[in-house]
């Protein structure tokens, strides 16, 4: 329910009429093929989950099976990916809310006003308070909040088959079922909310710390939450598609990019075709999804600043933020000053990005790099740690690990140019805090070698990301001619950031420099990636150097590159040692009928 509960949010709401603007019918396919690479990254992730059950479980594994630099980087990435879903969340209920109260949402700037920034701090308090009361409270609470959030979207799509469809709509306008072509049916996957919608799946992962039967459950939670999730979203999209009225909307049939500006569609798609269509039920069906506008964000958003917190909490566990941050509330067994520091960072996000539509492509790209290390940490680990008991064993695990792999680099790079340098940018300039505070405490390097290093790379990392003009300047303000070239621009980031590893490794001593220079495919993967997204159609190029699809096969030839080269940089680090030789860390199952070997309320996040 957790995991399900952390797909259906606001995606659904969104996600179905932009996916229409942007790719027409062919959307139907984006949610699908979108869910299928979800999918596979989901099963990598069940065999993981199910033996090694964690909080903070995507920080942890990259940790066991390439050490603490690797882990690092992921955990950072994870940390501005999770911190950032529940202020969309909010945004998303309070945008809706703009239907009807104008003063907190402006079509203009399409960004909340101050009114509604205001409000999405309240919602976000809410998220933090629902958390408070701990993991019983949330699991009950979120039970029915979860079925609410099921039913409605049910309903929805079957109202809108039985009274409101229009066959046409399917290839029956002008262009076809594919009117803007191929290549904007795969990025839709990435930028319109669709990849978004199905990431909530890690739920189980990052709370199976707390969970009563983790090894059962967890790979069980994953799979049927993204199964379920593919089914509804996909019939969501058609009906969407069927439902679409075109004279009650005012356009010409077909003029799917016109969607995009038609007034308060941008506001409410679903409620808009419900109420466009003319029946009296559906229209007083479109009330509830008002009501649902609510809940449905709601639900999801504070699933996610739980995960936030637990992220933060695993950071700390293994070294990377001060011990305080593992502080656990003796009443109600959370990490509440990590769950306190979630809200604060959460609501940063609300001052650069004060839309739904300005932070999705981010937070896809940013979860999804995460997501790489998963088939990758599967390959290490049955290496590394082949005797350890898995309850759920991935079949054919060669041929679906690289594939898992290649779906999240796909997603990444479906993300644009754009979203990318940003996530890029975000993700490396935490390198110093890596050398100033981890690497000296294991005694990896003297703590003046680490301060001057960080210093130094922070300084012009900095100053070259000000300087290539993509982030640090308010969006909208610049022209492409006013970038500096992008081969140098790219040559600048990949020599920062090559040094940058290369000199920690040479400073560090063996250990560290053993953790170190497992980077390197990751470092080769990012550049890559970013190299083809800045050529490919995705990209700021007017006539795209790589047309569709050469732009994805050149990718894969880089996924796959990167992929072996990842495996083979994968050893057996000290923390899967641990856990191999005491057991730790894997909880037994009980027979069937027993008692729990322990309560509901854990003790803390991950002990188990």
């Amino acid at each position: 329910m957790t995991s399900l509960g952390g797909i259906i949010g606001s995606g659904w709401l969104y996600g179905s009429w932009k996916g229409a603007f942007m790719a027409g019918p062919a959307a139907d396919l984006s949610w699908l093929i979108g869910g299928i690479a979800v999918l596979l990254i989901g099963l990598v992730y069940a065999e993981l989950g199910g033996a090694l059950p964690e909080a903070g479980a995507i920080v942890r594994y990259p940790q066991f099976s390439h050490g603490t630099f690797v882990s690092y980087i992921m955990g950072w990435g994870a940390l501005i990916a999770y911190a950032s879903v529940p202020p969309i969340e909010a945004e998303a209920a309070v945008q809706f809310m703009g239907y009807y109260w104008p003063a907190v949402y402006s079509t203009h700037t399409a960004s909340l006003t101050t009114v509604g920034l205001l409000m999405s701090v309240v919602f976000m308090l809410l998220f933090f308070f629902i958390n408070y009361f701990g993991i019983r409270f949330l699991g009950q609470f979120n039970q029915w909040i979860t079925v609410w959030k099921f039913v409605i979207p049910t309903l929805t799509f079957l109202l809108i088959f039985v009274f409101a469809s229009h066959g046409s709509n399917f290839g029956g306008l002008p262009g076809g079922v594919a009117p803007m072509g191929i290549a904007p049916m795969f990025g839709a996957i990435s930028t319109t909310g669709i990849i978004f919608s199905y990431l909530g799946f890690r739920q189980a992962l990052d709370y199976g710390g707390e969970a009563a039967h983790p090894q059962r459950d967890i790979p069980r939670a994953t799979i049927y939450s993204v199964v379920t999730g593919i089914v509804l979203y996909t019939l969501l999209q058609v009906a969407f598609t069927l439902g679409l009225n075109w004279h009650a909307l005012g356009l010409a049939p077909g003029a799917w990019a016109k969607l995009s500006t038609t007034g308060a569609i941008t506001d409410a798609p679903f409620y808009l075709v419900l109420k466009s269509a003319g029946v009296g039920l559906l229209g007083a069906f479109g009330t509830v999804l008002l009501i649902d506008a609510f809940v449905s964000p709601t639900g999801t958003g504070y699933i996610y600043l739980g995960t936030s917190a637990r992220t933060v909490y695993g950071l700390s566990s293994v070294g990377y933020l001060p011990k305080w941050f593992q502080s656990i509330s003796e009443r109600y067994r959370i990490p509440w000053i990590a769950l306190l520091a979630s809200l604060v960072v959460g609501c940063l996000f609300f001052a650069p990005l004060p839309s739904w539509y300005t932070l999705v492509g981010l937070i896809t790209g940013a979860t999804a790099l995460t997501y790489i290390m998963g088939g990758v940490g599967l390959q290490v680990l049955r290496k590394t740690a082949g005797g350890m008991h898995r309850p759920y064993r991935l079949g054919s695990a060669q041929i679906l690990s690289p594939l898992g792999f290649l779906a999240a680099v796909l997603i990444v790079y479906w993300s644009g140019f754009a979203p990318l340098v940003t996530i890029f940018a975000a993700v490396f300039v935490a390198l110093p805090v890596f050398a100033w505070y981890y690497a000296p405490r294991r005694g990896w390097l003297q703590p003046t070698q680490g301060y001057v290093l960080g210093a130094v790379f922070l300084v012009v990392w900095v100053i070259t990301q000000r300087w290539g003009l993509y982030v640090l300047t308010a969006p909208g303000t610049i022209t492409p001619a006013q970038h500096p070239a992008f081969a140098l621009f790219f040559i600048v980031q990949l020599a920062e950031v090559a040094g940058f590893t290369a000199v920690l490794a040479a400073l560090c001593n063996e250990q560290g420099r053993k953790a170190v220079h497992s980077t390197w495919w990751f470092i080769f993967l990012i550049f890559g990636t970013m190299l083809i997204a800045y050529l490919g159609p995705f990209g700021p190029q007017t006539t795209p150097t790589l047309v569709f699809p050469l732009d994805v096969v050149v990718e894969v030839i880089i996924g796959l590159v990167a992929f072996y080269w990842a495996v083979g940089s994968g050893y057996s680090t000290e923390e899967i040692q641990d856990i191999v030789s005491a057991n730790r860390g894997v909880v037994p199952e009980e027979s069937e009928g027993s008692a729990p070997s322990a309560p509901t309320d854990h003790p803390a996040p991950g002990l188990v």
